[in-house]
């Protein structure tokens, strides 16, 4: 800086016009003292001032530089609009509100031989920062009717004619674990299973539940809990019979497991097995797979694969019944 502001001064000398030659002074009074003449200054020393007023200009400068940077950034701050709140996530669900879904099924063959099958399940939940509440249901039914030889009429028969429904409430102890009652109601008169009430208490963990870019999700909730059960028995097909009832009690363990293959693909598992140690040794286990595509927000294709196990199921009946479906799930 030093150097920039001697060669400013040199330049500003170099055009200054050279000193005037001093006058001789009027001769005084003899009576007064002569005034001493001024030194003039060598040029060395105006050099060194031009010097040192062009540096505390400089300085100067610098700092009205640095005030003025200081009030626009200031101003800029005052005048500049408040940052927009950040969106909410689009998968985020507005809590206290009803989740319900509907979904139907339907197999339909005609012909020399005739099948009709109609299934619907519907669930709904709602979800509050200390409670969360869910109902179940689902029904199906079919008749078939054997080929028939020309000029014979032959009966069809029930094949499947069965309903349940499922009430639960969860209390959050935390974001992770619940404590929960469930009661419900069942029946499948093809299993000669006239009704099955029970009623479960138990706790629920909730392992994991994230919503992911492009409204994938991943979730997975375990369940540990008692069940009692009363089932009352009665063999429809092929003839009427009554059936002794059984009671069935036990500790329950089940998962409920979605998981987002793609944005539009939700893979589902539904899993649960009950350990029956009321009389006879008895074990239940239940499964559901699917696979759903949504079609548009609301509508989506599914195809399911269900398997219920029975390790002492009614007499004349068989352990283990499975059901491969095709539905359409409607969410509202």
């Amino acid at each position: 800086m030093l150097s920039a502001a001697f060669l400013i001064a040199t330049s500003l000398q170099a055009q200054a016009p050279a000193p005037a030659p001093s006058t001789p002074a009027a001769p005084a009074a003899a009576t007064a003292p002569a005034a001493p003449e001024a030194t003039p200054l060598s040029m060395e020393e105006r050099t060194a001032l031009a010097a040192e007023r062009a540096a505390l200009a400089a300085e100067r400068a610098a700092e009205a530089s640095i005030r003025a940077a200081e009030a626009a950034e200031r101003a800029a701050a005052v005048t500049a609009p408040p940052p927009a709140p950040a969106a909410a996530p689009a998968t985020d669900k507005k809590k206290g509100e009803w989740d319900v879904t509907v979904g139907l099924g339907l197999i339909s063959l005609t012909g020399n031989a005739s099948t009709l099958t109609v299934s619907g399940l519907a669930s709904a939940q709602r979800t509050t920062d200390n409670w969360i509440y869910a109902i179940k249901s689902f029904g199906s039914y079919g008749r078939s009717r054997p080929p028939q030889v020309e000029g014979q009429e032959t009966e069809s028969q029930v094949v499947a004619l069965n309903a349940g429904l499922e009430l639960r409430g969860d209390r959050r102890f935390t974001q992770v674990i619940s404590g929960y009652l469930l009661a419900g109601a069942e029946a499948d008169h093809v299993k000669s299973v006239e009704s099955r009430t029970y009623g479960e208490g138990g706790m629920g963990v909730l392992w994991w539940d994230e919503k992911k870019e492009k409204g994938r999700e991943s979730y997975l909730r375990t369940d540990a809990a008692f069940r009692y059960a009363n089932e009352t028995r009665f063999q429809y097909y092929p003839t009427r019979m009554d059936l002794p009832d059984v009671d069935l009690g036990g500790p329950r363990f089940g998962a409920v497991f979605r998981y987002g293959l793609a944005q539009n693909v939700l893979f589902k598992e539904d899993v649960e097995v009950l350990v029956s140690v009321i009389g006879d040794s008895r074990m239940l286990f239940n499964s559901q797979t699917q696979l759903s595509v949504g079609l548009t927000k609301q509508l989506s294709l599914g195809a399911s694969f269900l398997i219920k196990h029975d390790s002492s199921p009614p007499p004349g009946k068989l352990p283990t019944d499975t059901a491969l479906a095709l539905n359409f799930e409607v969410m509202l």
